[in-house]
């Protein structure tokens, strides 16, 4: 469930932060999901709630993952910048323009390596809240 239309800017860091929130408006809005999807031990002979944990399971898992790739990617991307830049500053130790550049970058693939710590956050708190409401519906399958 990737942002609709969006695609991930790993240049400008603001915009990957947006980017990465209209991403994870599913982790956000898991506890209504399962409210209005999930029904109570009263109405369970009206609605396949099995069926309905597993189709959420499963968008949960896609999203997870294409957010996981997406942080990946850009951590691959800013990686190599900042080894271009390391390698421009050991040719020109006095441009300071490049020492200038080399912070930033380093500065940014060290907060997107932090988006990575707030994306585990993220999934584990779906998931709790997901286990929490269809544990005896649904069993997802085990991986890892």
């Amino acid at each position: 469930m990737a942002a609709p239309g969006r695609t991930l800017n790993c240049e400008d860091f603001s915009m990957f932060q947006e980017v990465l929130k209209a991403m994870r408006s599913i982790d956000d809005r898991i506890v209504h999901a399962l409210n209005t999807t999930v029904p109570t031990v009263s109405f369970s002979d009206k609605v396949d709630a099995t069926q309905t944990c597993k189709k959420l399971y499963e968008s949960l898992m896609e999203a997870h993952l294409s957010r996981d790739k997406a942080i990946k990617t850009c951590i691959t991307e800013t990686s190599a910048v900042v080894g271009q830049l390391r390698e421009e500053r050991a040719k020109n130790s006095d441009n300071m323009s490049i020492v200038k550049q080399l912070r930033k970058e380093q500065t940014k693939l060290k907060l997107m390596r932090s988006e990575l710590n707030v994306e585990e956050v993220v999934n584990d708190q779906s998931l709790k809240v997901f286990n929490e409401r269809c544990r005896i519906h649904y069993t997802p399958p085990r991986t890892k």
